[in-house]
């Protein structure tokens, strides 16, 4: 990551247990820029629905399509308990994109706030700007120009498995023969709803996968940079999924994504060794609840990248992988964020100046 002389950064990077924000700035060391990791939107949302069933009270969710996981259980348990739900539909996406299947959950799918008492109305969304402002202009810092959010959107699938939509934009990336900054957005393609909705949230902000920025990250790790030309093999072991890369030089091999919850450390073990030799495949991976694996031509040969770099805030739950635990700039926390301005930078640079379009 290059510290230029230009504009800082917001970095967020938003996954289902903590929203971790870093404020970039080119002419501060990167050790001393100001970070925050705070709860994530869904889990402040959960929290929020879980007082309102003590309480009683029906509740109306407003806003737009975020991150499901916590909140979306804390909305069945307010159901169970035998109180209402009512959603707009933009809020009601959050938890599935078909609305027939959201209305067959309990909730009440409406265009106005309902005249049911007591009622209290939450609002959805990944990004709460004016929070993040707030409490950085406490401690003096202001918000950088630039912004860079990370968010895991499945695609917008509503008749189809969205484990299958989602590894088709792996698919894509890998037949595009970009790098993981391929999955950062300017203005995210309309079957990006969750992406979407952070841009109608926060206009300027260029919005990315979580999993790429994490993987993108952790690629700054010196450990698995000096190994690049080797060949690694990098692993993002999330609180929800896990997805890892086959990467040699600039080239991104291929790409596995499983669900944690559903994976032991022999299972990872075998899905990795089998994967880095190209010899594992999507549908088995499909089949087993997870996403997939996709590997392009030639990986067999290129292999077996044998480096293996490890990040993410469930990664304690596999000792026995072995490899490297990844901590760009000392701070695994900060990972996807350090990716998000990788990723950046590297669109930026590669962009044609005005001058160069003519």
């Amino acid at each position: 990551m290059t510290q230029k002389k230009d504009a800082g950064i917001l970095a967020v990077d938003v996954g289902s247990g903590t929203q971790d924000i870093l404020v970039w700035d080119p002419e501060t060391t990167i050790e001393n820029c100001t970070k925050m990791v705070v709860p994530s939107a869904t889990r402040i949302l959960a929290r929020r629905i879980e007082k309102e069933t003590l309480e009683g009270r029906h509740i109306f969710l407003t806003g737009t399509t975020m991150g499901g996981g916590p909140c979306a259980a804390a909305v069945r348990r307010h159901l169970r308990a035998g109180l209402r739900v009512f959603a707009l539909p933009k809020a009601a996406l959050t938890f599935h994109d078909n609305l027939d299947k959201v209305r067959e959950m309990g909730v009440e799918v409406v265009r106005n706030r309902p005249s049911v008492s007591p009622l209290s109305e939450l609002v959805m969304r990944d990004m709460d700007l004016e929070a993040v402002g707030a409490v950085l202009e406490r401690f003096g810092v202001s918000l950088p120009p630039m912004i860079a959010v990370a968010v895991q959107d499945h695609g917008f699938s509503p008749n189809a498995s969205n484990r299958r939509f989602r590894f088709s934009l792996w698919s894509d990336l890998l037949a595009a023969g970009t790098g993981l900054e391929g999955m950062l957005y300017a203005d995210p393609p309309p079957h990006l709803t969750r992406m979407l909705a952070v841009k109608e949230q926060v206009p300027r902000a260029w919005v990315m996968d979580t999993g790429a920025a994490a993987m993108l990250g952790a690629l700054l790790d010196p450990w698995i940079s000096q190994r690049l030309e080797q060949g690694v093999t990098v692993i993002n072991i999330g609180n929800e999924h896990t997805v890892a890369a086959l990467i040699k030089g600039s080239k991104l091999w291929g790409i596995y994504e499983h669900h944690t919850s559903l994976l032991s450390e022999e299972k990872l073990e075998d899905h990795l060794e089998r994967f880095r030799r190209g010899r594992l495949s999507g549908e088995e991976v499909f089949q087993d609840m997870g996403h997939g694996c996709r590997v392009v031509e030639g990986t067999a040969e290129a292999g077996p990248f044998p480096h293996l770099g490890i990040t993410g805030p469930k990664r304690g739950r596999f000792p026995g992988l072995g490899g490297h635990m990844a901590a760009p700039f000392g701070d695994m926390m900060l990972t996807g964020c350090f990716g998000l301005v990788e990723a950046l930078q590297r669109t930026i640079s590669a962009c044609p100046k005005p001058a160069d379009r003519v």
